[in-house]
């Protein structure tokens, strides 16, 4: 899990550092800099892995363009010289560290993205600090030992991506997607469901349905076994309707898919173990948002899963208890100069007595900030 985040020079960001828990939720005004927040940790899962080629961010959830767009522009910015920083500490002490450039020697119109910050040569590197620090040549094999046991201190390969779900593509379940088993915008869930029908992750299956409850006319969903090569489809019943009768996912209505996905993605193994969800709130009932948000939070702490959720919807907030310290709630502002700031929400204290005012009207009457001010 990441405990710490620090980023420098990517998009709105000069500068920014955030202490995350299991469970994060990120509120602000459109154009804040929420995306870019999560794009960063993204950013940094590629550079880990040495994978920043394009296709590679976008399966991820970056919105890529020309990189002289994602470094930061502001004025006192000079984006000739600058790079992307991300670090990022994880909860066991080790540590991602990303400094990215984009150049290219043969033609400098058609910048590629060059990762500075992972490909250091150690022993170089003990070389040139030992040669900075004078040392005595009694002294040297002390401190050469220490130095090895500190750079050989794991730089973690990590992860991430951002989940987007769009109805086009659960309902259909024709795109297959490059991340498996679950893509960023829903691809490959039927496979995946197909997958977990199996006699050996039938009790996944029945965890997922249990959850569905939360959909008052459902009452469980199958694959078909009987279904031609090319044919996708799941049999879905609804409690209301006559004994026999079943429709696809193609007759379902929206919050139910988005609600197949995000239970799929928290309970089916394999999934990935930190990611994001952006808009969670997408095609959801206010009152079925706040309870979600608990239900997500048990599956997050019951599978080990991180998660950063970014919405625009109060209700989501209700499901939070802020006391529980790995539950956080951070408003993501821009200052007058337009940088992008995180702020964490302290958990609510009730005045004279009273009940705390819940969090969703909290947010709306402008107590936690993340409104539009110029309207």
């Amino acid at each position: 899990m990441i405990r710490k985040l620090r980023i420098e020079n990517f998009k709105s960001i000069p500068k920014l550092e955030m202490e995350l828990g299991r469970v994060n939720v990120l509120i602000g005004e459109n154009g804040c800099g929420k995306s870019n927040i999560l794009e960063a940790i993204a950013f940094a899962a590629a550079s880990s892995q040495d994978k920043l080629g394009n296709e590679y961010l976008a399966a991820r959830g970056i919105r890529v363009t020309d990189p002289q767009f994602m470094f930061a522009a502001f004025g006192e910015t000079d984006v000739t010289i600058s790079s992307i920083v991300v670090n990022v500490a994880h909860v066991d002490g080790a540590t991602t560290n990303c400094q990215i450039g984009a150049t290219n020697y043969e033609d400098p119109s058609q910048p590629q993205w060059i990762d500075s910050g992972l490909q250091v040569d150690r022993a170089q590197q003990i070389d040139y600090i030992l040669r900075q620090l004078e040392a005595t040549d009694q002294q040297l094999p002390v401190l050469k030992d220490v130095l090895e046991r500190l750079l050989a201190f794991p730089w973690e390969k990590f992860d991430f991506y951002i989940f987007s779900p769009e109805n086009s593509a659960l309902r259909t379940f024709q795109a297959e997607g490059q991340i498996l088993p679950l893509g960023i915008r829903g691809e490959g869930l039927f496979a995946y469901l197909k997958n977990l029908g199996s006699s050996a992750h039938r009790h996944v299956q029945d965890e997922i349905t249990q959850h569905l409850s939360l959909i008052d006319w459902f009452e469980r969903f199958d694959v078909p076994t009987d279904l031609a090569p090319f044919e996708r489809s799941i049999a879905i019943v609804d409690r209301h309707l006559t004994e026999g009768s079943r429709f696809d996912q193609r007759s379902a209505n929206e919050g139910f898919l988005f609600l197949l996905f995000y239970f799929t993605l928290f309970i089916g193994p394999g999934t990935p173990k930190i990611f994001a969800i952006d808009n969670v709130d997408a095609s959801l009932n206010p009152k079925l948002c706040a309870e979600l948000m608990k239900q997500l939070i048990a599956l997050a702490k019951k599978h080990d899963k991180q998660v950063i959720f970014t919405t625009h919807n109060p209700a989501v907030l209700d499901g939070l208890d802020l006391h529980d310290d790995e539950q956080r709630l951070f408003v993501i502002s821009r200052n007058q100069d337009g940088h992008t700031k995180a702020r964490r929400v302290a958990p609510p204290k009730p005045l004279d007595n009273d009940l705390p005012v819940k969090l969703s009207e909290a947010f709306l009457r402008g107590a936690l900030g993340g409104l539009p001010k110029n309207f």
